[in-house]
């Protein structure tokens, strides 16, 4: 009898208990699995004319001097200096972005004011940037943070354009490194010729050089088909344009469908900013954008873009009321050749990246 009486007890004991020990070990499976994700912001910001304030007798910097046509002095470059630093840290969520692809930057004086002279020196920031050819000696750069990113390689690709081998633009900066000791990313970053000149006089160009970065991608995922790359800058184009669409065809995410195409995040709205990265008189253009390889929207993969999209940083106080167009428009720099003080002539734009860590 005793021992019907155990039987009994350890029969309702599996029946009752059991299952809620089941349960609890599920979730903590889940927990740990969650745990073991993290988020990585990677972002890009076209600073607008960041210049030191010395005269480099190897380009066409002189307007940017104090003797300058823009009266470019210590203040007004420290003020610069605060500002992007600012842009830099509320760009965080909450800590500053992982990566940060800079354009219209001057050289590494400017860079190493930035981020070892300013609060970002506390968040380790490193800098990948090579002086390029461009004429007025702007160049592209990557900042990391040491301690989530590691650089493997890097270098500059050239713009070259056979129709006009006298011109002269910047580099792509492609930087291979890895995320979190876990996953291998591919970067490049972009800042493409201007539509200085007319739209269509310089659409070559343009083309041009998405033809230059197509080749380079194609070339990584030739190697790996499963690479993740993510291609971030200011193009001087939109989504739409030619050098997108023809060229590099970057595709909507919503249509994923090969892991060896290029897809343009830019393509998807935005419902909190239904507007664009940067104004011109009354209409707004994305000229600055994310693009990314398909294994980067597969959201199984350990690495990917959270929710596939990318987003537009439309803080207010990147803005300011436009009184002649209507609406807002960018507090800059410079209007025209008038100093104004604000940030710059463009929004950036960043991406969250979910990265699978043991």
């Amino acid at each position: 009898m005793p021992d019907c009486k155990i039987r009994s007890n350890i029969k309702q004991i599996l029946f009752w208990y059991l299952p809620v020990m089941l349960f609890f070990l599920v979730m903590l499976q889940k927990a740990s699995a969650q745990e073991q994700k993290m988020s990585v912001r990677a972002a890009f910001y076209n600073c607008e004319n960041f210049f030191d304030t010395y005269d480099d007798s190897l380009t066409r910097d002189d307007e940017f001097t104090p003797e300058g046509a823009r009266h470019w002095d210590n203040r007004r470059f420290y003020r610069k200096v605060n500002h992007t630093f600012k842009v830099i840290l509320a760009l965080g969520n909450p800590e500053p972005p992982a990566l940060v692809g800079l354009c219209e930057i001057e050289n590494r004086f400017v860079l190493n004011k930035l981020v070892y002279e300013t609060p970002l020196k506390q968040f380790g920031y490193r800098i990948i940037q090579f002086e390029s050819p461009d004429r007025r000696g702007i160049d592209v750069a990557l900042l990391y943070r040491k301690d989530i990113f590691e650089p493997l390689y890097s270098e500059p690709v050239p713009v070259r354009f056979p129709f006009d081998t006298a011109s002269r633009t910047r580099d792509i900066l492609y930087v291979k490194g890895v995320l979190l000791n876990a996953d291998t990313i591919h970067i490049f970053v972009n800042h493409w010729p201007s539509r200085y000149g007319g739209y269509l006089p310089t659409v070559p160009k343009r083309k041009q050089a998405a033809e230059t970065l197509r080749n380079k991608t194609d070339s990584v995922l030739r190697a790996n088909p499963h690479a993740a790359i993510l291609i971030m800058g200011d193009f001087n184009d939109g989504p739409h344009d030619a050098s997108f669409a023809e060229v590099l065809q970057a595709k909507n995410p919503v249509d994923a469908d090969t892991l060896t195409n290029l897809y343009n995040l830019m393509l998807l709205k935005q419902k909190d900013w239904p507007y664009g990265s940067l104004k011109y008189r009354e209409g707004w253009g994305k000229f600055d954008q994310i693009i990314v390889s398909g294994n980067l929207l597969r959201q199984d993969a350990p690495l990917h873009v959270a929710g596939n999209k990318a987003f537009i940083f439309h803080a207010p106080f990147l803005l300011e009321e436009d009184k002649i167009y209507l609406g807002q428009r960018l507090n800059r720099t410079y209007v025209g050749f008038k100093y104004h003080g604000g940030f710059s002539d463009h929004l950036p734009v960043y991406v969250d990246l979910i990265v699978a860590v043991n």
